[in-house]
């Protein structure tokens, strides 16, 4: 008697558990789906080689919010940007590869990385990749430049993570660039 007990107690004790336990199984799934679909975003690295340290700053009233702007500098605290190479963040298809005249961006690649995902890379002095070409992470697309139709600028490269057509706060090799920020990232990119 006592062994049927015993074994009717561990049996209600599995059901109960079960009982308890699915609603939250059920809620962590529907939390991983959602956070699936929010981390559908690729692992953008830096758009520069492996090892070069940059500092990036975005401010209130810098356009469109949410995007950076990557400045170089060498050891003597001089901006040495002009002309290093751009690399792809993620794997992609150029969408985009132009001269704007009627905005600031001058030369400008937009890459589609799937998922309504897309970067932008603008100011560029050169580029080396043209609209409808495949291209792998840590491929040169261009060149760091301060090309502008519009404004007078110092050389720079103006980033932007985009998606569903929105520029949204950028997320680099895991860190995440909230607005308002300026602070110095060691690219992983082609290392």
């Amino acid at each position: 008697m006592q062994k049927h007990y015993r074994r009717w107690l561990a049996a209600g004790s599995a059901v109960a558990a079960l009982v308890v336990t699915a609603p939250i199984a059920a809620a962590t799934q529907e939390k991983s789906s959602s956070q699936t679909a929010l981390n559908g975003r690729p692992s953008f690295k830096m758009p520069f080689e492996c090892g070069q340290r940059w500092l990036g700053s975005n401010w209130r009233g810098h356009s469109p919010a949410h995007s950076i702007d990557w400045n170089h500098y060498n050891a003597a605290g001089g901006t040495d940007d002009y002309g290093r190479r751009v690399f792809s963040s993620a794997r992609g298809k150029v969408l985009a590869s132009y001269y704007s005249t009627s905005t600031g961006y001058g030369n400008t690649i937009v890459i589609g990385h799937g998922d309504g995902w897309r970067t932008r890379y603008a100011h560029l002095k050169t580029r080396a990749v043209k609209r409808g070409d495949h291209v792998r992470a840590g491929q040169r697309i261009g060149r760091v430049g301060k090309s502008s139709a519009v404004y007078n600028i110092s050389p720079h490269l103006h980033y932007e993570q985009i998606h569903d057509g929105r520029t949204v706060v950028s997320v680099i090799q895991g860190v995440r660039w909230s607005d308002y920020l300026k602070r110095y990232q060691t690219s992983k990119n082609r290392c």
